[in-house]
């Protein structure tokens, strides 16, 4: 065989070779994760959702087209996250990268339009053209899709047009669970029942419109459940949320809730234990704040909590407006008993939950109760206090500028979730009476977990509540004072009530998706600028200097091999 047809096999063998391997990388992906923090390996309880994947799932994403850097690395990164969901899932899980002008398949509607019917809303991007200024909205956000069912996914719940690395950090982070969470609910054939108790004087008006409407009934069944009223909490439901009761609990409605706990339901709740309203306070200038006495302090005691009868005081809080001068011209000033509440980061309910705003909130205390694990949820400021009661609260307070001096606590603790086996405060008090009535609804009285059961107490009803503006509700989280200042803004109140019921419901584990802790590795920026001109130097010099170094070896190798066949 001529050298020359030697030649030429062996380069359509290295071409065969090449196609091949393409080929073979469009169909099999396998990557090494090499990061410190795991940030490339998907989680056990994600892999077990995407193995147990039946039907074909589609995820849409949204963040195509002509967009901002952070946003187009936004897009990349989910990319990257979906091929990765789709080997997992033996190929039961694909992707697109969509417009959101592009019609819904099966539909005469746009993207845009169904995205804003399931409440993601868009950025509105100023884009500065020569012409002048140019309105241009992005969708940061995918759909999930399966069987004609849509679960919407948020990607940046930030409302800043500019990512800054923090931001896309963060959001990032998230990728993994809000995905996995979607595909799972797509499985889900019925949606978890949540009960909201009544009959002790919960709000059922426009206060709980964002909770109702855009936390709970787009995830869950929601009923109402009347304390008084009711015989029994029934087990179907998943989760018993109590909302800032203003009246008494009886010892039978107690009863109620002390057996649902026993006998594994989740309870979930936001309790004022003071009467101190900011309304009374626009009316009269000032208010005592006093006890409700709710009679449920020996219940939370035995299960390993107590709320004090004490108001939080942060330095780190909200805005309202006063006439400092009494001139009719208002200022915007920190209102201390508005505190903004620092989620633990440690934890898998709050991680990457950004703060959290209060009202009128009591501190929270645990105590000894065996085979009860606490894990505090928020927290207020180092610079914090709190004031014993009854306590007067002047709307004139802050005319004068507070006495830094007194805020010198850190982290008051004002939410915290229980775990294990809970022993329930009736063991050994029922009557003969009270035990027989259980008997006959088949309800025998249980005296103690017979399996580990969890539980959230938060010492600030207002947290899940909305205000109302212009008889228009606002989302959780926005202060109506600020609305339309400079200070206006969402706090995280919405995502902190969705992650605690998503945490008590979901039994799939998937909240450990979040436990990832992405680390920001940023270059120190003076040393950067320091060093720009020679690092700029020698990115330009250096590969022409290894193209002719390889110019140069390869002709000295090259003459070295002639001379050795002339000599």
């Amino acid at each position: 065989m001529s050298k020359k047809m030697k030649n030429i096999r062996r380069l359509a063998a290295l071409v065969l070779g090449l196609v091949a391997l393409n080929l073979l990388s469009v169909y099999v992906h396998k990557r090494m994760d090499l990061t410190e923090e795991k940030r490339f390996t998907i989680s056990e309880p994600v892999k077990k959702v995407l193995k147990g994947t039946d039907q074909p799932v589609t995820v849409y994403l949204f963040l195509k087209g002509d967009l901002p850097s952070g946003f187009r690395m936004l897009g990349q990164n989910a990319t990257e996250l979906l091929q990765e969901f789709k080997d997992y899932s033996g190929g039961k899980v694909h992707y697109k990268s969509v417009s959101p002008d592009e019609l819904v398949p099966g539909s005469t509607s746009i993207w845009a339009d169904t995205l804003e019917a399931m409440n993601i809303l868009p950025i509105n991007l100023t884009v500065q053209l020569k012409a002048g200024e140019e309105s241009k909205y992005v969708y940061p956000a995918a759909a999930v899709v399966s069987e004609g069912k849509i679960i919407p996914v948020n990607l940046y719940s930030g409302t800043r047009t500019i990512i800054t690395p923090a931001d896309l950090n963060q959001a990032e982070s998230m990728f993994e669970y809000k995905f996995a969470e979607a595909i799972h609910k797509l499985k889900e054939d019925v949606k978890p029942m949540v009960a909201y108790a009544t009959g002790n004087g919960e709000p059922v008006d426009a206060e709980t419109y964002d909770l109702v409407e855009n936390v709970l009934h787009p995830n869950y069944s929601v009923f109402t459940l009347d304390l008084e009223k009711e015989e029994v909490i029934p087990d179907t439901f998943k989760v018993l949320l109590l909302v800032k009761p203003s009246k008494q609990f009886t010892d039978e409605q107690k009863l109620k809730i002390d057996q649902y706990v026993m006998r594994g339901g989740k309870l979930l709740a936001f309790v004022d234990r003071l009467e101190a309203e900011m309304d009374s306070l626009q009316i009269k200038n000032e208010v005592v704040a006093y006890d409700r006495n709710l009679n449920l302090q020996d219940l939370f005691f035995k299960y390993g909590v107590r709320i004090n009868p004490d108001l939080i005081m942060d330095l780190q809080s909200d805005f309202l407006p006063f006439d400092v001068n009494n001139s009719g011209q208002y200022e915007f000033l920190h209102w201390n008993y508005f505190p903004l509440f620092q989620p633990n980061q440690n934890s898998v309910v709050t991680k990457n939950v950004g703060l959290v705003a209060g009202r009128f909130a009591n501190s929270i205390d645990t105590v000894k109760a065996d085979g009860v694990r606490k894990t505090f949820l928020l927290g207020t400021s180092s610079n914090s206090r709190t004031i014993e009661t009854p306590a007067l609260i002047s709307g004139s307070e802050n005319r004068n500028a507070p006495v830094d001096a007194a805020f010198n606590r850190g982290n008051i603790p004002a939410a915290v979730l229980l775990e294990g086996r809970f022993t329930s405060l009736f063991r050994n008090r029922l009557s003969l009476e009270q035990i027989e009535r259980l008997n006959v609804q088949g309800l025998p009285f249980i005296p103690e977990n017979t399996t580990e059961n969890k539980m959230i107490i938060v010492s600030d009803g207002d947290i899940v509540l909305n205000s109302v503006y212009r008889s228009q509700p606002v989302p959780m989280g926005v202060n109506p004072f600020t609305i339309g200042s400079q200070y206006e803004y969402q706090f995280a109140n919405r995502s902190f009530v969705e992650n605690c019921l998503a945490y008590l419901v979901n039994e799939a584990g998937l909240m450990t998706a979040k436990s990832k802790d992405l680390k920001l590795r940023l270059l120190d920026t003076k040393k950067v600028n320091e060093g720009k001109a020679v690092w700029q130097i020698l990115s330009f010099l250096t590969p022409a200097l290894l193209v002719l170094l390889a110019g140069a070896l390869y002709q000295i190798i090259r003459n070295r091999k002639y001379r050795s066949k002339k000599g």
